[in-house]
C-alpha cells in the first residue's frame, strides 16, 4: 500500500494555534488549582459544573421514555423516539449518497480474506475501513465493529483489526490490544469464527486524524457553529456503515450485529437505535444513567472527549438507556466492569433496570442480557470476548 495515499487524511492545527483554538491556558498544576478554586468561588463546582446543577438535573424527567411517554403503542413510540434522536443529531440522513465502494490491499489472513474498502458514508468525504471476509461459501453473518476513544488517535480501526496494510501502526495497535483486549485483535477473531467484519475510523482517528486531545472541544464547537455536530456525524456514519455491510452480497442481511468497546459500545447501541439493519448488539463498558453520570469527579465533566457522545438538548427528552431501548426487542448484550472508573455502579444499575423494563414490556426479557463483571475495570478481556462470541452465535 502507498502510505502516502491517505483517504480523508487531514492535518489538525497544532502548537500555539491549537492551544488558542482549544482555549488552553498553558497553566501548570499549581496555577490550574488556583483557576479551579477561583471558579468554585464564582459558583462552579470542581471548576466545570454550575453550583445549581442539582436543580438542572431535577428538571430532567425524560418525558419521551417508554413507560413515561403518552404513546402506548411500542412501534409508534419507537418511531417518535428515533425521530427525536435524529432531530438532535443536527446532521441530516445521507440515504441518497451512493457508497461507491473501492476495494484495495487484498491479502489473506488466518481463515479469512482482508481488504480495505473506501466508501462514502456521507456526501462530504470518503472513508476507509478494514473489511474481513471468512473463507468459504456465504452469505455469512456480519459484525459492524466500532472502535473506542481512549484518547489515542493515531489508530482507530487498527485497535480492533490487525493493520496488515501499514507496518508503522502495528506496534501501536498491538500495544493497545495488549492493554485492553488480552492481546487479541477482536476483528480478526470474529473473522476466524465466520463473520464478515467491517471497521472504519471515526473522524479524528487513524486515516482521519490524528486530532490532539485538547482540540476535541474546539472541533466540536466549530461543528456547532457550522450548523452541524461532531457526535451527530459519527452517529450518521455508523448507521450508514451498518447499511453498507448489510447490503454486501457476501453478508446475510438478517444477521448483522453491532459490537463495540467503550465509545465503541456507545456507538454500537446507538447504531442499533438508529438503524434497522442491526439485528443484535453487544456493547462492552459504556452504559449508565445520565443523572448518575453527571456528578462531580466524573470523567465526562472534563468535556473534550465527551463531545463525540453529546447531542445537545436530547436529555430534555430521553435518558441514555432510553435511546438504547429504541433497539428493543432485538437481542442486546451489555457487559460492564465492576471497577470501571468511568461509570458509577449506581449509574450502570439504573440503566440496566430501565433497559430490562423495556424488554420485559415487550415479552422479550430473554433477549436482553446485562452483566457486571466482578473485579474488572474498563477492559474487554479474552473471557469477555469469548462470551460475546458465544452470545452472537446464539442470537444470529
Amino acid at each position: 500500500m502507498n502510505t502516502g495515499e491517505q483517504v480523508g487524511l487531514r492535518t489538525f492545527v497544532t502548537g500555539a494555534a491549537a492551544a488558542l483554538l482549544a482555549g488552553a491556558t498553558g497553566t501548570g498544576t499549581a496555577e490550574a488549582a488556583e483557576v479551579t478554586a477561583a471558579a468554585e468561588a464564582a459558583g462552579l463546582v470542581g471548576g466545570n459544573l454550575p453550583d445549581f446543577y442539582p436543580s438542572l438535573k431535577d428538571e430532567l424527567n425524560f418525558p419521551l421514555a417508554w413507560g413515561t411517554s403518552p404513546l402506548r403503542d411500542f412501534r409508534a413510540w419507537r418511531r417518535a423516539a428515533r425521530a427525536k434522536v435524529e432531530e438532535h443529531l443536527l446532521v441530516e440522513r445521507q440515504d441518497g449518497t451512493p457508497y461507491a465502494p473501492e476495494f484495495t490491499d487484498r491479502s489473506q489472513g488466518d481463515g479469512f480474506t482482508r481488504e480495505l474498502v473506501t466508501l462514502s458514508l456521507t456526501r462530504h468525504e470518503r472513508v476507509r475501513g478494514a473489511l474481513l471476509t471468512p473463507h468459504g461459501t456465504g452469505p455469512f453473518p456480519a459484525v459492524l465493529l466500532l472502535h473506542d476513544h481512549g484518547a489515542k488517535f493515531d489508530i482507530g480501526k487498527e485497535k480492533l483489526v490487525r493493520p496488515w496494510y501499514d507496518d508503522t501502526r502495528l506496534a501501536s495497535a498491538q500495544a493497545w490490544a495488549d492493554k485492553y483486549f488480552s492481546g487479541r485483535f477482536v476483528g480478526d477473531e470474529l473473522a476466524r469464527r465466520g463473520y464478515v467484519v467491517l471497521c472504519a475510523d471515526a473522524l479524528g482517528w487513524g486515516d482521519r486524524g490524528p486530532v490532539d486531545y485538547d482540540q476535541q472541544q474546539a472541533l466540536a464547537a466549530n461543528f456547532y457553529n457550522l450548523g452541524s455536530s461532531l457526535a451527530g456525524l459519527m452517529a450518521r456514519e455508523d448507521a450508514r456503515a451498518a447499511g453498507f455491510l448489510a447490503g454486501l452480497d457476501r453478508v446475510d442481511t438478517r444477521r448483522v450485529a453491532a459490537v463495540g468497546f467503550s465509545m465503541g459500545a456507545y456507538r454500537a447501541w446507538q447504531t442499533a437505535a438508529l438503524s434497522d439493519d442491526v439485528a443484535a448488539t453487544a456493547a462492552v463498558c459504556w452504559m449508565t444513567g445520565l443523572k448518575e453520570m453527571m456528578v462531580p469527579g466524573n470523567n465526562t465533566l472534563r468535556g473534550q472527549s465527551s463531545y463525540y457522545m453529546l447531542h445537545p438538548g436530547l436529555a430534555r427528552h430521553l435518558d441514555i438507556p432510553d435511546v438504547a431501548s429504541i433497539a428493543a426487542p432485538r437481542p442486546m448484550l451489555l457487559l460492564d466492569g465492576e471497577q470501571d472508573p468511568l461509570f458509577t455502579a449506581e449509574g450502570v444499575q439504573v440503566a440496566y433496570a430501565k433497559l430490562r423494563a423495556v424488554w420485559t414490556s415487550r415479552h422479550a426479557a430473554e433477549r436482553l442480557r446485562t452483566e457486571i463483571w466482578p473485579g474488572l475495570g474498563h477492559v474487554f478481556t479474552e473471557p469477555m470476548q469469548d462470551e460475546v462470541f458465544t452470545w452472537l452465535t446464539s442470537v444470529l
